[in-house]
């Protein structure tokens, strides 16, 4: 038993490096060690090992979190599942997790004591803000998150604005723009909620003209599609936001908003959006948290011999991302038919509200801008046909459409070349809405 308790805390030791949370699963018996970790049932050895690298993990700063092992939830979660070690290790009881002393007790070791005091600053806020302004033109963007975090906890809203009021008087203002968004990227993520890391995220929705789609249904379809990650729980708040309104909230406000939704409570500084508003500006936000539960389990370091393994090279596309997308361009669609052209972007942080509403108009424009290049094209070839019917030949060329304009003796008249982007629909479904004002035709005439 010595020498598994040794190697395991050397094993701890090298892996606290590496992470910022861990998950102990305590077993209370033989039996349901048996059930979660077939074929092992010396319960004070796996106790033990729990002390051992529980107290390791706290030396080296990472958080623990307990899950108490129970057979009949972990038999439940395992239902459709894979019988698997892998499967098995992943199972995280997410509504009863302990963390701080009731952890510990749990395990049988003594609390760490009072948490950490809240940072403290000089009450003058300037020399703060020259601080962080500096950090921000240096391009440091770890010293730069690291204060404004420290910011935010001490409420030292203060320093934040005179730092971008600054940045407008030094240096212009686009860059305390950018300095401002930096800020409020911080203040959307916090180490909060009962996994430890949760964030805000945005659902910008297009709105259709004259009505209020039910945001329920739009976000428990979301929930439903399967578009989001195992290790991904969200919870929206009920009912639809401003845009205007997010977009005006300062950090500390943003800050405040993230942890009363991690509370459970209705955020006092984003009322839910006035409808009138929300029609006439076309476009409206559903607000959600997003509770981050991809914590590293110990069983699975330990059975790994390692942390978990890395993620993979930035931009390239895994094949359960692939399928998430699709999943949620599925669901987007099926937004718009039930709603009556009611049109969900991207979930996005709330930093990215704007931006994203910016490009779904420009798209918009490119594609009302391709549908009157197209009847431009038309009137045209009518004009030359003189008394002739003109009629069009569409080709599908990868996601663009190539269209043809004849007479119908087979008098070749014009073209066009539209690429995906200024399509106004699907290049599939063109031929259908082409229909409406031209007659569309296989093959050119006379071949």
């Amino acid at each position: 038993m010595d020498e598994t308790l040794e190697a395991m805390a050397e094993l701890a030791r090298e892996v606290a490096r590496e992470l910022d949370a861990v998950l102990l699963t305590h077993y209370a018996d033989a039996e349901t060690l048996d059930t979660l970790r077939p074929g092992e049932t010396d319960i004070e050895t796996a106790q033990a090992v729990n002390r051992v690298v529980a107290a390791e993990m706290i030396d080296g700063g990472v958080e623990v979190f307990v899950q108490r092992a129970d057979r009949a939830a972990f038999r439940r979660w395992m239902q459709g599942r894979d019988d698997t070690p892998e499967s098995r290790r992943a199972w995280i009881d997410r509504g009863r997790l302990l963390r701080g002393d009731a952890a510990l007790e749990l395990l049988g070791l003594e609390p760490v004591g009072s948490p950490a005091p809240k940072p403290r600053f000089g009450r003058a806020p300037g020399p703060i803000a020259d601080r962080l302004l500096a950090a921000f033109v240096a391009g440091e963007e770890d010293e730069l998150e690291a204060l404004a975090e420290d910011l935010l906890a001490a409420g030292r809203e203060d320093v934040l604005d005179l730092a971008v009021r600054k940045a407008a008087e030094r240096h212009g203002d686009e860059n305390a723009r950018e300095l401002a968004d930096a800020l409020r990227a911080v203040a959307a993520g916090d180490a909060a909620g009962p996994s430890g890391w949760a964030e805000l995220v945005a659902l910008p929705v297009a709105l259709p003209q004259g009505q209020l789609p039910e945001a329920a249904a739009i976000v428990d379809g979301l929930l439903a599609s399967g578009a989001l990650e195992e290790t991904i729980e969200l919870r929206f708040l009920p009912g639809w936001r401003s845009p205007r309104t997010l977009a005006r909230l300062s950090p500390g406000a943003l800050r405040r908003v993230l942890l009363d939704m991690a509370a459970g409570g209705e955020p006092r500084d984003l009322p839910p959006g006035d409808t009138d508003e929300l029609l006439r500006g076309g476009f409206g936000v559903l607000v959600g948290l997003q509770i981050d539960w991809d914590i590293p389990v110990w069983d699975a370091i330990a059975a790994e011999g390692g942390p978990p393994p890395g993620t993979d090279e930035e931009g390239e596309e895994t094949a359960g991302e692939a399928r998430a997308a699709a999943l949620f361009d599925s669901w987007r669609g099926a937004v718009f038919e039930v709603s009556g052209g009611c049109v969900p972007l991207a979930l996005v942080p709330p930093t990215e509200v704007g931006a994203e509403i910016e490009e779904f108009l420009d798209e918009a424009g490119a594609q009302t801008r391709g549908l009157e290049e197209i009847v431009a094209c038309v009137t045209a070839a009518r004009r030359k046909a003189g008394d002739e019917e003109v009629v069009c030949r569409a080709e599908i060329v990868g996601e663009g459409l190539e269209l043809s304009l004849y007479t119908g003796s087979g008098r070749f008249l014009d073209g066009l070349t539209l690429p995906e982007e200024r399509l106004p629909a699907k290049a599939v479904e063109m031929p259908a809405l082409l229909g409406s004002f031209v007659r569309m035709v296989r093959d050119a005439p006379g071949r």
